[in-house]
């Protein structure tokens, strides 16, 4: 029994007792009785565990709040778009390369690194702002 619920532990201290004093033939009355609390404690303590969820998620509604995402979220999708970049690179240079030489090259990069810069412009916080803005269009 855990030493966070005294009062629990005061029911069964007493249902032992209990069954010390009145026998063995009252063992099935007794365990129902203590089952009976056990069950209404739990009973209480999920109901009061979820009025405090339901009034947590009525207070982010009523202010109008998103959850931001944050950047231990988005480290998967950042990482993986970058080994897909990088990996993309490599035929993309060789073609440029052959083609073009060293302005290809340059030009290849130049639009690799405008992607990645896209991509990563995405979680910058005054771009995600802007983007939540409404327009004079929009109802």
């Amino acid at each position: 029994m855990d030493a966070r619920d005294p009062e629990l532990k005061k029911e069964l201290d007493a249902t032992l007792h209990a069954r010390r004093e009145l026998g063995e033939e009252y063992d099935s009355a007794l365990v129902e009785s203590f089952l009976e609390k056990v069950e209404q404690r739990l009973d209480s303590t999920v109901d009061r565990r979820v009025r405090r969820q339901v009034a947590e998620q009525q207070m982010v509604v009523a202010r109008g709040a998103r959850s931001a995402p944050s950047a231990e979220s988005n480290f998967g999708e950042r990482f993986g778009f970058a080994i897909i970049t990088l990996i993309l690179a490599i035929p993309l240079s060789a073609v440029a390369v052959a083609n073009a030489e060293l302005p290809g090259l340059i030009v290849a990069w130049a639009g690799i690194l405008g992607v990645n810069t896209v991509h990563a412009a995405h979680g910058w916080p005054f771009v995600r702002a802007r983007r939540e803005q409404k327009s004079d269009w929009e109802d």
